[in-house]
């Protein structure tokens, strides 16, 4: 079972159809134990970081995605639920984030045009079995005023050029956090995620 997990933040459908149109079934919940035996686990978001915190930790969904993390199965954040996944977030304040991946959500530069809407390239670092058959190159579509800041240049898989080059792909093992919108980007995006529904 793939669980897309709903804590009150993005739309949930979309993900769920994108899932779908590549064949596979995908179960929107907030109940703790379907989270606890999803195979595979999908976290979108669109909101403000301390917001999407204080819904997790009020549902009970903070412990049971950490402990999926641990144990190895399949993770996918999606946009807001890449920058959860990092150490801490500087929206509105300073928030901690779940800390699976260390390192920053830091908000664009001054000088580029915030939010950052529309179509931009990703550029391959390394890698990686959720890009496989998506070229180096390749256009996503994007929304958001922050970006992810990792510490360890390892755990960055793609980057994107956005006034500065940022982390559009993160990971490490089966955790994988994309900055862009997989089910708003036409055919590449629908691979991402057979890709992931496939690990």
């Amino acid at each position: 079972m793939i669980a897309i997990v709903d804590y009150g933040m993005g739309n949930l459908r979309s993900v769920q159809k994108g899932f779908e149109r590549v064949g596979h079934s995908a179960v929107i919940t907030n109940r703790v134990d379907e989270v606890e035996q999803a195979e595979r686990i999908v976290f979108p978001g669109v909101g403000a970081f301390g917001d999407a915190m204080a819904n997790l930790k009020a549902a009970k969904l903070i412990d049971p995605m950490v402990k999926a993390i641990s144990e190895g199965r399949p993770f996918l954040g999606i946009c807001l639920g890449l920058q959860l996944l990092f150490s801490e977030g500087e929206e509105l304040g300073n928030h901690r984030g779940l800390d699976v991946l260390p390192g920053r959500v830091r908000r664009f530069p001054e000088g580029e045009r915030v939010p950052q809407i529309g179509w931009n390239q990703i550029h391959i670092q390394q890698e990686t079995p959720l890009l496989t058959g998506v070229p180096d190159g390749s256009f996503f579509y994007f929304v958001h005023s922050f970006y992810v800041d990792p510490v360890y240049e390892k755990d960055t898989l793609a980057l994107t050029d956005y006034g500065v080059d940022y982390t559009s792909i993160a990971g490490r093992d089966r955790v994988f956090g994309v900055q862009f919108h997989p089910e708003k980007s036409q055919d590449l995006g629908l691979l991402l995620l057979k890709n992931f529904a496939e690990l």
